[in-house]
């Protein structure tokens, strides 16, 4: 994956680019072909704040997420939310490949057993 860090408001650091870069490595191993993510660390009054723009694909995910105080509980909130965001991709991406209608086909007997309760 390749990653750029942008610092705004806030002195460089090898220890957080270090972090991302740990926390992101993980997160590639989730993509079938290479990523490229631009992340902006900025702080804000006491607000730590981290955007990320990530593209690979067919997947563009864009995500903003604050702490107060703490860049590195930043990062961790922003990296589980990203890492949501994925497997929910590749799961229904996954469903429409396989032609899985499962949420339609019990949607419809649900309404049918519905009906012939309240007949």
């Amino acid at each position: 994956m390749q990653i750029s860090i942008t610092f705004k408001n806030i002195d460089s650091s090898d220890a957080l680019k270090s972090q991302i870069q740990e926390k992101f490595d993980r997160l590639d191993k989730m993509f079938d072909n290479p990523a490229e993510a631009n992340i902006v660390l900025s702080v804000e009054k006491l607000r730590n704040i981290i955007e990320l723009n990530l593209r690979c694909d067919k997947i563009k995910i864009h995500m903003k997420e604050e702490a107060e105080n703490n860049m590195y509980a930043a990062i961790d909130a922003l990296v589980d939310k990203v890492k949501a965001q994925i497997r929910k991709y590749k799961d229904k991406q996954r469903r429409h490949l396989a032609g899985d209608k499962q949420s339609i086909k019990s949607s419809a007997i649900e309404l049918e057993e519905f009906e012939e309760n309240n007949s």
